[in-house]
């Protein structure tokens, strides 16, 4: 089994800033998909927002991109995260493509639909397992990382925010402890508050399909586009809006008080103003914390949501590794 560690020196400046824990890695319940074949980046290039040709060039390929599939109307249908598994220009290209598991069987017709006449095999990996890593607060945490054991495939900075940590795809029943000395296994509600702290969208929940636009979504902060690259599927109002500069809701992360009341916060829910002004619809969250579409005129000012007959108050706050000028 191949083995690729890489390193991030932004990831171990980070890890190094932080003090007292083991790192932590959490199993996630996304689907993996091999993609594999002389065309299989040229075919991605025009479903994917982002410009997959870069993981099959020569030189400084990246191992991983971030990306959404589009429909016509330029209009999220999947977030996906793909891997670069070939070692060099000379292998046949073989990329894995994550996504969300409750939709593993309309991404594969999805690209079957559009596969043609294209050399490619598209096929499901169910014995390989997928872990996020967040590193941990002790000195040498970071450096442990790239120390893999035989069971690892890849081990690589999440392409999105360094804030995310690091993606690694392992063996189904690998052990943990030889791939990364002195992890600790997570439990998974622990990733998805640390996903909602950090403002980060991912799966059909965060990012309902045929719902969510792209750069509302913040996909450009996450490094999930190429305005550069040519035509895809549902390019053309992703590049209006870009062009035009005007983007007047963003994904932001909100936290409530606690204790909730009641069974918690429905998928939807309206937000308001204090005067009772719409500014936005709740997505998905955990406990206390989650992460909402506003309207980005009305993020300072104080916001609520009706609960059971109470108008409960919420807050948010522009995440730390957004663009500067983007916090603006």
């Amino acid at each position: 089994m191949l083995v690729r560690a890489i390193t991030a020196p932004g990831l171990r400046r980070w890890c190094r800033g932080r003090r007292g824990a083991a790192v932590a890695c959490f199993p996630l319940g996304r689907a993996l998909l091999g993609v594999r074949g002389a065309e299989a980046a040229v075919f991605l290039q025009g479903l994917l927002t982002n410009d997959v040709t870069q993981l099959v060039g020569a030189g400084d390929a990246p191992p991983a991109l971030y990306a959404h599939a589009l429909n016509v109307q330029g209009r999220c249908l999947y977030d996906v995260i793909l891997y670069r598994l070939h070692g060099s220009t000379a292998e046949e290209p073989h990329i894995l493509l994550e996504c969300d598991s409750s939709v593993l069987d309309s991404i594969q017709k999805h690209l079957k639909l559009y596969k043609i006449r294209r050399k490619v095999t598209i096929t499901p990996c169910p014995d390989l397992s997928l872990w996020a890593v967040i590193p941990g607060e002790q000195p040498g945490d970071a450096s442990a990382l790239p120390k893999l054991a035989d069971q690892a495939l890849l081990l690589t900075p999440d392409p999105r925010a360094e804030v995310m940590g690091w993606r690694l795809i392992a063996k189904k029943g690998a052990n943990l402890s030889e791939i990364i000395p002195g992890s600790q296994v997570g439990d998974v509600q622990d990733y998805h508050r640390h996903r909602y702290q950090q403002g980060i969208p991912e799966g059909v929940k965060d990012l309902p399909p045929g719902v969510a636009l792209p750069l509302e979504s913040n996909l450009a902060f996450m490094n999930g586009i190429s305005f550069t690259k040519g035509c895809y599927i549902g390019q053309e109002l992703t590049a209006r809006t870009h062009h035009m500069g005007v983007i007047r809701k963003r994904l932001l992360p909100v936290r409530f008080p606690e204790p909730l009341p009641g069974p918690g916060v429905p998928e939807g829910a309206e937000i308001l103003t204090e005067s009772g002004k719409p500014a936005g619809k709740f997505r998905a969250g955990r406990g206390e914390l989650g992460i909402a579409l506003l309207r980005l005129a009305h993020v300072n000012e104080p916001l609520c949501i009706k609960l059971g007959g109470d108008r409960v108050k919420l807050s948010t706050a522009t995440p730390e590794w957004w663009p500067k000028a983007a916090a603006k």
